[in-house]
């Protein structure tokens, strides 16, 4: 490369070509920035994942730094694809430098393909060429077909379906006939059960707020207030309570229980509570686990929730009530009282460590 402007040569295609040639240089640092960038934050990601495995107490914080280079490492990897680079997958556990593509013009592909469940709905659309040839117009037989996959996403609609109840008379005795309507999950709501399973999943699973529901459902041809959806799943969740009821039976009958808690910030500027921020407290979740499953146990498994105000033992024995056999959990000091001896002399539960947080006290 020329250091001084005087050195440049007076030919308007040799400049052209030095333009050209610079671009080239600079597209090519480009990418190699890019690819580095992409390499550190990928391990970034993974080391943040191994110092959570490790070390349990700051769980909390680590978690939240990994979600923010999950996002950050979602952007690069956008980034890259945009500019038609190939990439490793961000899942790898040795994640491997980008590699610029020799010819731009090929299309990029990733290292790892989509995982489909074999339930997934398979269409079969067949391109035939015909039955003869179209240079001689001989008879063409088979032998043999490419078959390649395209996964689509057939996108959600909302229908409305009408009931109609014809009314009819008996010509005999003028008797007026009809046939019930049908049940609803709600009374009087013309909500189905599959839209109030979408709202309830996408709140409660996919913690999308009520507000953006309004707008997707806007955006599909129906406007169902907040207030509405809202009333929706309250009424949708008294439904539901004999199954929870039945769910908590269940698990809480299990002779193997896992027990475990996470703070959660909560709206309530009322309650005197220990204050993180203004009109916030901390509340605890906690989680009630029967899952025989890794020893081919025969109980299926299941989970209860519980919600707290704060960190007291007595949330905590309320929760279990009656419930007795094998507890494992951590070294809580609320769990103590489950395992002193009764008046006959025994425990409630037996305790069984966690040992994934051996190494917190090794």
């Amino acid at each position: 490369m020329l250091n001084a402007a005087s050195d440049l040569p007076e030919d308007p295609a040799l400049l052209k070509a030095m333009i050209a040639q610079l671009h080239a240089e600079n597209a090519k640092l480009t990418t190699t920035l890019r690819a580095h960038d992409l390499v550190v934050q990928a391990l970034r990601l993974q080391i943040a994942k191994l110092r959570k495995q490790a070390f349990g107490k700051s769980s909390e914080k680590i978690r939240r730094e990994i979600e923010q280079l999950e996002l950050a490492l979602e952007d690069v990897l956008v980034s890259v694809a945009q500019h038609g680079l190939v990439t490793s997958d961000q899942n790898d556990p040795e994640p491997q430098a980008v590699a610029a593509s020799a010819d731009t013009s090929s299309t990029p592909r990733p290292t790892r393909r989509p995982r489909v469940s074999a339930d997934t709905p398979r269409e079969r659309h067949e391109l035939d060429p015909g039955s003869t040839c179209p240079d001689c117009g001989g008879r063409l037989r088979l032998v043999g077909e490419d078959v390649s996959e395209i996964l689509e996403m057939i996108t959600a609609k909302l229908k409305v379906i009408e009931v109609a109840r014809p009314k009819k008379s008996c010509r005999c005795c003028e008797k007026m006939v009809q046939a019930p309507a049908p049940s609803r999950p709600i009374p009087g709501s013309m909500a189905g059960g599959s839209l109030l399973a979408y709202v309830l999943v996408s709140k409660f699973d996919d913690h999308l707020p009520l507000y953006r529901q309004n707008e997707i459902l806007a955006r599909m041809g129906v406007d169902i207030p907040r207030s509405t959806l809202a009333d929706w799943c309250g009424r949708s969740m008294r439904i539901l309570e004999p199954v929870i009821d039945r769910i908590e039976a269940s698990v809480l009958g299990s002779d193997i229980l896992h027990a475990d808690d996470t703070p959660i910030r909560v709206l309530a500027p009322e309650r005197r509570a220990k204050r993180i921020g203004k009109g916030v407290i901390q509340g605890r979740i906690w989680g009630y686990v029967c899952d025989q499953c890794p020893w081919a146990g025969t109980a299926p498994p299941g989970v209860v929730y519980r919600y707290a105000s704060n960190w007291k033992a007595e949330h905590l024995l309320a929760h279990l009530g009656n419930a007795s056999g094998i507890l494992q959990a951590d070294a809580y000091k609320g769990y103590a009282k489950l395992y002193e001896p009764g008046a006959d002399g025994k425990a409630r539960f037996r305790e069984a460590a966690c040992c994934a947080l051996a190494t917190r006290f090794s």
